[in-house]
């Protein structure tokens, strides 16, 4: 598998997409939510695309699109065309949504529940099966995970301010996830009271 997950910070980033149909609409709605300037080359272009900012192009303006770009996304059913987007954008980082292999970045299936982001890639042997998966997956993640993850992000920010070790600061993290009188205020949905707690502890570091 030559592929290695990351997350690319998309904000600002200008984002370029042949095709205006179901797929590239998608691939847009995901750009912009995360902070992208992006433009389609297409016949049309949504009312909840537009008003979140995205621009409608022609296609023969394509050559300076790919210019204009940092990333090029094709999702046409135009095979000539899009085989010529994707020798002019060779420079540029491209996602086939046609030919996933033949660019150099896959937009895999990915959801959020709170605070997390969950992205499945099964290498393109079954996008159903990451259907699948994403269901089992957001069944066995629960409200209480979410508060935990909120809980441990606020007791990472104070032991910064007050450990200086990073071995410590997670020995300590493990000991308030383990913390029984933290796990009842999390059952009861107490977070504020849970803060407090957590305060009194490292107060007391």
């Amino acid at each position: 598998m030559n592929w290695t997950s990351l997350y690319l910070k998309t904000s600002d980033m200008n984002v370029f997409i042949l095709g205006t149909g179901e797929v590239a609409t998608r691939r847009a709605n995901k750009f912009l939510d995360h902070g992208a300037n992006v433009r389609l080359a297409g016949n049309f272009l949504s009312d909840e695309l537009a008003d979140k900012g995205a621009v409608l192009c022609s296609t023969d303006e394509v050559d300076e699109l790919v210019n204009w770009s940092d990333l090029v996304v094709i999702a046409s059913g135009d095979e000539e065309l899009s085989d010529y987007v994707s020798n002019l954008a060779k420079d540029k980082l491209v996602n086939r949504a046609d030919l996933p292999y033949e660019g150099d970045v896959i937009v895999p299936t990915s959801f959020n529940i709170g605070d997390i982001e969950i992205s499945i890639f099964t290498n393109g042997k079954s996008p159903l099966m990451a259907r699948q998966l994403r269901k089992k997956i957001q069944s066995i993640i629960t409200a209480e995970d979410i508060l935990e993850i909120e809980l441990q992000d606020y007791a990472r920010s104070l032991l910064k301010d007050s450990v200086e070790n990073q071995k410590e600061r997670r020995d300590y993290l493990y000991s308030i996830f383990e913390d029984e009188k933290i796990n009842d205020f999390i059952k009861n949905n107490q977070i504020d009271e849970a803060k407090l707690y957590i305060d009194n502890l490292i107060r007391g570091l």
